[in-house]
């Protein structure tokens, strides 16, 4: 069997498969996939069903990614996997030259400077969900040697109830490595009053030891989940609502609450009694920011350990 690595380490020539149970697993895996890729000046290519690119286009934007923003700059790219899947095939299966023409075409344009490119795809997976074993076969192996044409990595996913137990093996050998779960995200509605800081910090505290956390990022979250959500106590509106999400070493927390009011480092005197909490988030997090939702805003901070 391949080797098994975390969503985030996926590097430039992989070809790397997730089998997945829940769709928040597969979010989850991709968003931390393509923010990294984003973040560090690669393009985006997703080719997915319409629920999940939703999903991906709200998991980045609380990653601190704006996914609209980067698709009018053209560092990402929305397909949709069914229609793209009809440009490349034909009654007798995949056809090799529509592939290597449009999706070959398509690489080729986003790495057209020399950044990395880095795609998420389900056309496999809606061809092995139609039952049209030989077809998904095809295109992996064409995804595989188009890879050995130009520089690009790919993430490729199945439901885990779509694959039966005896071509699990079959999938995985035609990837260079498999994805291991993640976690689902941890998701905690708080009470807005004066406990709602304390009630989190144990709830965060608690679900970092599962995950194997510990030293500077426990003690950091720590005092940075204190923090932000005794902001969202004082300066939001109810509900609060604590989110975390772990990959690999870097943990992101995530405080939703209910005032579109964008957050402000204030400047804190000596003898000032508050405005300290951003200073300290923004002191010990790798980045942090904010976004507005329907209901209100989102403050994110990033730790790495």
């Amino acid at each position: 069997m391949p080797t098994t690595i975390a969503p985030h380490a996926v590097a430039t020539g992989d070809h790397v498969v997730q089998l997945y149970e829940r769709d928040s697993q597969l979010i989850d895996g991709v968003s931390a996939y393509l923010s990294e890729g984003l973040r560090s000046g690669a393009t985006g290519i997703v080719i997915a069903t319409e629920a999940h690119r939703a999903a991906l286009e709200s998991d980045l934007r609380d990653a601190g990614v704006d996914a609209t923003a980067a698709v009018e700059d053209g560092t990402l790219l929305w397909l949709d996997a069914a229609a793209t899947l009809k440009r490349i095939t034909t009654d007798d299966g995949v056809d090799p030259d529509a592939f290597f023409a449009h999706i070959g075409g398509l690489v080729e344009a986003a790495g057209a400077h020399g950044q990395p490119v880095r795609l998420f795809g389900e056309m496999v997976a809606l061809l092995w969900e139609a039952g049209s074993v030989v077809a998904a076969v095809d295109l992996e192996t064409l995804w595989n040697q188009l890879g050995e044409r130009m520089p690009f990595s790919l993430y490729c996913a199945y439901h885990s109830d779509c694959v039966a137990a005896d071509e699990v093996e079959r999938v995985c050998h035609l990837h260079s490595a498999v994805v291991a779960h993640t976690d689902p995200t941890d998701r905690w509605p708080l009470a807005s009053d004066h406990a709602a800081a304390r009630e989190a910090r144990g709830l965060v505290v608690d679900a970092l030891h599962r995950l194997g956390h510990q030293g500077e990022t426990l003690a950091n979250a720590r005092l940075v989940v204190t923090e932000l959500v005794a902001n969202a106590v004082i300066h939001g509106h109810p509900q609060v609502t604590v989110s975390l999400r772990s990959h690999g070493t870097t943990v992101r927390l995530l405080v939703a609450d209910g005032s579109p009011t964008m957050p402000v480092i204030r400047e804190a005197t000596s003898t000032s009694t508050s405005g300290r909490g951003l200073q300290l988030v923004d002191a010990l997090a790798t980045r942090w920011g904010a976004h507005r939702t329907p209901a209100g805003k989102v403050i994110w901070a990033e730790l790495s350990g």
